[in-house]
């Protein structure tokens, strides 16, 4: 089921996405999906006539997985960790699918990184691996824009993984979906940067889900950042950044300067 958060003028709301690629509508739901059952209102809209909204705010957090490919760890010139590297972005960083990425005054080297994001569905601590199935709602795209001249400046990276619309989701949930071998691009201005596969995380989804809930306690609606292939690199003002995922979807964002 993909799920989507959408637009047509009004106030957001939710809704399934049905139909194939070029014919696909929303079919609108009551309320919010990660807190009560999906009941459909009877009310249909193309697909091409709504604004997708990033399918999740999150409530209180979004946790980040920093070198989870090796590949990426090399290029970044640094070993493979030995346990997931956890880094928190505030929810006001979250923007949707084609709103813009501002790139931040004073930061020089803004970068796109293409992953898979996990969206929490139940109140979660201390996670069993076996048991992670039960607390994920689902599955979307995100796109960790950092600015990497912050990020060694500062020698953390809450202000460079963090800013305001760093973090693209979308452009929907897909609910029941097998992510253990995925294939993630990303696409700069239509050319391929990144082509990985969610088998080569040194940490796959249940580790990192049961890792994380044993360091903070998730919420409905906490996002999860699983990682990036290598292909990282920077992005000009004016560029469009495609991240795709095998089986969810495409999330698209234009990179501007303020």
């Amino acid at each position: 089921m993909r799920i989507a958060r959408y637009t047509t003028g009004d106030d957001p709301t939710f809704g399934v996405v049905e139909g194939d690629p070029g014919q696909e509508v929303i079919a609108e739901i009551q309320g919010d999906p990660l807190y009560q059952p999906v009941v459909f209102t009877g009310q249909r809209v193309p697909l091409e006539d709504a604004r997708l909204l990033a399918p999740v705010i999150p409530r209180s957090k979004v946790i980040g997985i920093g070198r989870n490919y090796a590949d990426h760890a090399k290029e970044m010139g640094g070993e493979p960790p030995t346990s997931p590297m956890m880094f928190l972005i505030p929810n006001t960083a979250v923007v949707g699918p084609g709103d813009p990425v501002v790139m931040p005054a004073g930061a020089r080297e803004i970068s796109y990184e293409g992953e898979l994001a996990v969206v929490i569905g139940r109140i979660s601590k201390d996670v069993p691996k076996e048991r992670v199935p039960e607390v994920v709602f689902g599955y979307t795209c995100a796109n960790d824009a950092t600015a990497r001249d912050w990020q060694r400046d500062d020698g953390q990276w809450s202000r460079a993984k963090g800013f305001d619309t760093s973090t693209p989701l979308g452009p929907w949930v897909n609910t029941d979906l097998d992510v253990s071998d995925l294939r993630i691009t990303t696409r700069l201005e239509g050319e391929t940067v990144q082509d990985g596969r969610t088998s080569q995380m040194i940490f796959d989804v249940p580790t990192l889900v049961s890792f994380v809930s044993s360091a903070f306690t998730l919420l409905p609606g906490d996002v999860i950042l699983t990682g990036t292939p290598a292909g990282v690199g920077l992005v000009d003002p004016g560029q469009r950044v495609e991240v795709e995922i095998e089986g969810i979807g495409t999330l698209t964002n234009t990179f501007v300067r303020r």
